[in-house]
């Protein structure tokens, strides 16, 4: 014996279907929530200017001490643990970034699109009472389409008719220009979180006449690593600095050439300076800092010396390199070089610390028995280096979203009109610049008179908005 039941089985995947539909699409699309992802965005990368990115563990151990804390709290332990010295490649800043783009994309989809499907629908009336109903309406005695037709056809309608019905709309450009919008918005998001998993940041200090390759890498994302180079190197031919009258600094130089690995050949050659960058397949070498990296000298008859200098003080306007040259073969005697500069002058100090003499590049002088002479003071460029291949789509988002904006001012209005019982009925809306529609739609009306808009006050139904 069966027994057959006419319950309909349980579908468990519809449950949780219509619980995301009805609880979490309204909250992700509401503009409240929209908004309030904004401003944590808009916080967060506030602090991420304001703290500086990418630096060394040291950076911030001397910036931002443990005691006193910065606003009582603030240590470089407490921003490293967070991720506050790479605010725009941490987990939550790119997740508050990808939970915006499904805000915008999910308001697309659930507002703007049916909007958009709503608008492009239109039907004819012929009941006169629907124009009542309408922000302007009119009723004009002894008037066809034709006359209407044509008045239309001068201010850019789309016209449609039927019969004795009529229906013309223009502005649906501004129906499409939100989505135009969230389109840019969802792409500038998504080149940002692109660049932020694929781009590398990296600090090189190379001396003048060496070759390297990016190593010294302080921030990188965790698809970065197609994005190094492997297969060109970085040839710095010569580094060079600009003084003015004064002895300051005016600009500094850097001839680079882009060299394969294999063949040795020069894939490109370029001099960079402050804000011109050398890009080569998607990476940027920007000229960011300089440095004395060494000097090359000869004791009497000695080969030729090329010697390190270290840089010994510290700020932009202390500044100084300095080396140590043995002048006996046992080491036991020996002077210090010191140079702030690579316009030539090097000041030559004895093991007591007392200031012997200057000499220049090209010069020497005599000093414990010997003859010290300078050919060369070596500059280092400070090259920073970095790709990020979100940047074309970041670009293509905000052409996006400057061309939806100026779509967005389009205003989309509609009128309709129906001849019945030997009079024109005709009424129209807008969804914006009320004022300059009616005004619009009144020197129609005013056209299709005998008569002035004075003759019209029994006829014409003009919001109080005109009055």
């Amino acid at each position: 014996m069966s027994i057959e039941s006419n319950v309909a089985p349980l579908n468990f995947w519809q449950i949780p279907q219509q619980w995301w539909r009805k609880k979490i699409v309204p909250v992700i699309a509401n503009l409240k929530f929209a908004i309030a992802l904004v401003l944590i965005i808009a916080v967060l990368s506030i602090i991420g200017t304001v703290i500086e990115q990418g630096e060394t563990p040291g950076f911030y151990q001397t910036n931002y001490p443990e005691s006193p804390a910065l606003f009582g709290f603030l240590t470089w332990k407490v921003i490293q643990v967070i991720g506050l010295d790479h605010v725009y490649r941490t987990w939550w800043y790119l997740a508050l970034l990808v939970l915006f783009g499904i805000s915008l994309l999910t308001c697309t989809f659930t507002t703007q699109l049916p909007m958009l499907k709503s608008a492009r629908k239109w039907k004819f009336y012929d009941n006169p009472k629907f124009f009542q109903r309408l922000a302007l309406s009119a009723e004009i005695d002894d008037r066809n389409l034709e006359a209407l037709s044509t008045q239309l056809q001068t201010q850019k309608y789309q016209i449609f008719t039927e019969g004795d019905k009529l229906y013309a709309r223009k502005g649906l450009i501004g129906k499409i220009g939100p989505i135009i919008v969230h389109v840019g918005m969802i792409l500038t998001l998504l080149g940002g979180v692109w660049g932020a998993m694929t781009g590398f940041l990296a600090q090189e200090m190379v001396p003048s006449g060496e070759t390297f390759q990016v190593k010294n890498i302080l921030d990188a994302g965790p698809l970065a690593r197609n994005q190094i180079p492997k297969n060109w190197s970085v040839k710095v031919n010569r580094f060079w600095i600009e003084y003015t009258p004064a002895g300051t600094i005016d600009q500094f130089y850097s001839d680079l050439s882009v060299v394969d690995n294999s063949s040795k050949k020069e894939l490109d050659r370029q001099t960079i300076y402050v804000n011109k960058p050398l890009k080569y397949d998607g990476v940027y070498y920007y000229q960011t800092d300089w440095s004395i990296s060494g000097v090359k000298v000869r004791i009497n008859n000695s080969p030729i010396f090329r010697l390190p200098m270290a840089q010994i003080g510290q700020g932009a306007q202390n500044r100084i390199w300095g080396t140590w040259i043995p002048t006996k073969p046992d080491l036991s005697e020996g002077v210090s070089l010191l140079a702030k500069d690579l316009q030539g002058t090097l000041l030559v100090y004895d093991t007591k610390g007392q200031l012997v003499s200057s000499v220049r590049a090209g010069g020497e002088l005599e000093v414990n028995g010997v003859t010290l002479k300078v050919l060369e003071v070596i500059g280092g460029t400070g090259l920073q280096i970095k790709a990020d291949p979100g940047i074309p789509i970041v670009y293509l988002g905000f052409g996006l979203l400057m061309l939806g904006v100026v779509m967005s001012y389009f205003s989309h209005s509609q009128i309709w009109a129906v001849v019945k019982d030997g009079k024109l009925y005709l009424g129209g809306r807008t969804n914006r610049a009320q004022v300059v529609f009616e005004r619009e739609t009144i020197a129609i009306i005013e056209k299709l008179q005998d008569s002035g808009i004075d003759n019209l006050t029994d006829d014409v139904r003009v919001p109080t908005l005109l009055s």
